[in-house]
């Protein structure tokens, strides 16, 4: 891999991230709490990323083609909303595909731009930034290698110009609704007047439609959650059976959210060597990984409004399941 500073109009912070609790630590937690359960973001290994992005080529898994229309189609009305050059940056960016048409669209508008990509994988960044700039000559890129509250601070130090910051992909819906305030309060603080958020979120619809989009016929989503118990054998030493468990996806019509679990299909005792742990299961018991929020129009306006912000515009796919939401500051 090429370094950053071989790269022309390149350049990169490794920002220093905050402390965390280890997956062991969590593991050992969750799986002596009641109920079970081991953090989401633990889902996302090497192995649980390349099962992620097979999710996304699903049929059923309509998030990932219903925001790359809406993008498409898009673009230029966002870019509209700037008339001047801006900073483009992007928490979560990955290869920064999805970002391809905004950049696009930035670039004709303004025949040039600074992005700012925020990934926690310095070489997803410096292989994404050959790319990009190789097919942009006249984009500039400041990567920050860091988690995502670690880089809105230096996403903030972005002053010489008004800012797009870049929430994609329905990312907001893996929080609950407090920790989503909490989250774009964040961001709004990284914000400037004249700043602006775009923010991807996934809406409430049929039970059915969600259910298939998070438990696939063809069990690429089973696999992705099943995973998670295959990384705690390679890791810690687990001695778990990935056929004694199974994906269950449901969703809680009320509560707005979908709900994953690992359930165990009979009473089962399973040790972790490196926890010195053993672990009693019942038949029927589960191990929650993860909520999938999903959100109302009205939500949103209440989010926006309760972070300080406004919906400056709204655009929604053709068949009105997915919205990306220009949030503006209030003030």
């Amino acid at each position: 891999m090429q370094r950053s500073e071989q790269i022309p109009r390149y350049s990169l912070i490794e920002a220093e991230a905050a402390e965390g609790a280890t997956f062991a630590a969590e593991v050992e937690r969750g799986l002596t709490a009641t109920p079970k359960r081991i953090p989401y973001r633990f889902l996302y290994d090497a192995q649980g990323s390349k099962l992620f992005e097979e999710i996304c080529e699903t049929p059923e898994y309509y998030v990932t083609g219903a925001e790359r229309e809406i993008l498409e189609a898009r673009s230029d009305a966002i870019a509209e909303h700037f008339p001047a050059r801006i900073t483009l940056a992007e928490l979560g960016s990955g290869n920064s595909a999805k970002t391809r048409s905004l950049i696009e669209a930035f670039l004709r508008r303004h025949g040039a731009l600074r992005y700012v990509p925020v990934d926690i994988s310095r070489g997803m960044l410096e292989a994404s930034a050959v790319e990009l700039l190789e097919q942009y000559p006249p984009l500039e890129i400041r990567a920050i290698a860091s988690e995502y509250r670690t880089g809105l601070r230096h996403v903030r130090a972005e002053t010489g110009r008004s800012k797009l910051i870049a929430w994609l992909g329905s990312n907001l819906g893996n929080l609950d609704r407090a920790e989503a305030e909490s989250f774009v309060r964040g961001i709004r603080a990284a914000m400037a007047s004249r700043d602006r958020l775009l923010i991807g979120i996934d809406l409430r619809k049929d039970r059915r439609v969600l259910e298939q989009a998070y438990d696939d016929r063809g069990g690429v989503t089973a696999r992705f959650s099943l995973n998670l118990l295959e990384r705690v054998n390679r890791e810690l030493g687990g001695r778990f059976d990935p056929d004694a468990f199974r994906h269950r996806a449901t969703y809680a019509v009320d509560e707005g959210r979908i709900e994953i679990a690992l359930v165990s299909r009979r009473a089962q005792r399973v040790t972790i060597d490196a926890l010195g742990l053993e672990v009693e299961f019942a038949e029927g018991e589960g191990i929650h990984i993860e909520n999938a929020f999903k959100y109302s129009l009205e939500e949103i306006d209440g989010l926006a409004a309760a972070t300080d912000m406004r919906v400056a515009d709204r655009w929604l796919d053709p068949r009105e399941r997915f919205s990306l939401n220009l949030f503006a500051p209030l003030g």
